[in-house]
């Protein structure tokens, strides 16, 4: 019996001496079941290295303590990340996570929670930004406050306007007006920003926290000045490339993440540009992989492990009221090579 690769329910049932349904009761725990009995069931599973079987589990209605992660893009180091502090915190307490990407799609977002409903998981985490879209909110809306009505958990990271979910909010405005003031205080006075989707709540709190305090220090910011493309590393080239072949007349170039800012210096490699003695480039989010560029990266800094851990945490507490919890997360502006002096 050993030399079997699968060992099933019914050989468990055989060794211990047992019908088969009490095998299930004692293994998935749906009933009570006599203590000697269950003593040679679980002997018996023991010394043959008896598994479960998750599929059959499922179908048999035996709930599994899966929590699952949405996010926009797994491939992007900010929600890899985030994800690594949802896992650690989710198996500190004996949950597994099931994560899967939207690659920015919002009504495949919709579809995914959807499904995770389906699957009764305990608790659904939506990773990344919201979007500015009130139809695709009300889908949503539609799927999680049934969800969260039968007992389901909900928090999100970053802002989703009109969901009644528990969120931990990065401080995306404060972040871009943080940095627009250390990039002024540098003496940068001419600027262009990389922006992501002007849909994606992300993107309009970043530029408009920079935007706003540049406003405020009488450093003007056009339209013609914010380039918007996809919030990729290819996003960032195709950006660049766009500002360079109108003919770059900004100092400094401000990405509003990372992974477009690596891929702004890429193009100015390729047109070759040197930074930051042809012009500054700055990111935000932090991802691990910026401080090791040439030139390292200037950036806010959030911590990213941070938000997916207090995610979970949120998740695996009992609201005590009928309002919903807020965490905030505050970084810093980290200045690195990538920007000089204007």
């Amino acid at each position: 019996m050993r030399d079997r690769i699968h060992v099933t329910l019914e050989d468990v049932a055989k060794a211990a001496g047992v019908s088969l349904a009490t095998a299930s009761r004692v293994l998935n725990g749906t009933a009570r079941v006599r203590p000697e009995l269950t003593e040679r069931v679980r002997r018996a599973a023991s010394e043959l290295a008896y598994t479960p079987n998750p599929h059959a589990q499922a179908l048999a209605g035996t709930p599994r303590p899966t929590v699952g992660v949405v996010c926009h893009d797994v491939s992007d180091p900010y929600f890899s990340t985030v994800a690594r502090g949802v896992m650690r915190v989710a198996g500190d307490n004996g949950l597994l996570v099931t994560l899967a990407s939207t690659f920015r799609d919002p009504y495949r977002e919709i579809a995914y929670v959807s499904m995770l409903r389906a699957q009764r998981a305990p608790a659904i985490l939506l990773i990344g930004s919201g979007f500015e879209d009130p139809a695709w909110e009300r889908a949503l809306a539609a799927e999680l406050e049934p969800y969260m009505r039968g007992g389901g958990r909900v928090a999100v990271v970053s802002r989703h306007r009109s969901l009644r979910v528990d969120s931990v909010l990065p401080e995306n405005r404060a972040g871009g007006a943080a940095l627009a003031r250390a990039l002024v205080d540098l003496g940068h006075r001419r600027f262009a920003v990389l922006a992501g989707p002007r849909a994606l709540t992300t993107v309009a709190d970043r530029v408009g926290g920079f935007r706003d305090e540049l406003v405020k220090t009488g450093v003007p910011l056009s339209d013609d000045d914010i380039v918007e493309a996809e919030f990729t590393r290819d996003g960032g080239y195709a950006a660049m490339t766009v500002l360079l072949d109108r003919g770059l007349s900004a100092g400094c170039v401000f990405a509003v993440t990372d992974v477009m800012a690596i891929g702004a210096l890429a193009a100015l490699r390729d047109r070759g540009l040197r930074v930051p003695a042809d012009v500054s480039v700055a990111g935000f989010d932090d991802i691990p992989i910026v401080r090791d560029l040439t030139p390292p990266l200037t950036t806010f800094a959030l911590p990213l492990e941070r938000l997916g851990e207090e995610a979970m945490r949120l998740a695996l507490t009992e609201r005590r009221g009928p309002r919903n919890r807020v965490i905030r997360v505050a970084g810093e502006v980290v200045i690195r090579a990538s920007t000089g002096r204007g």
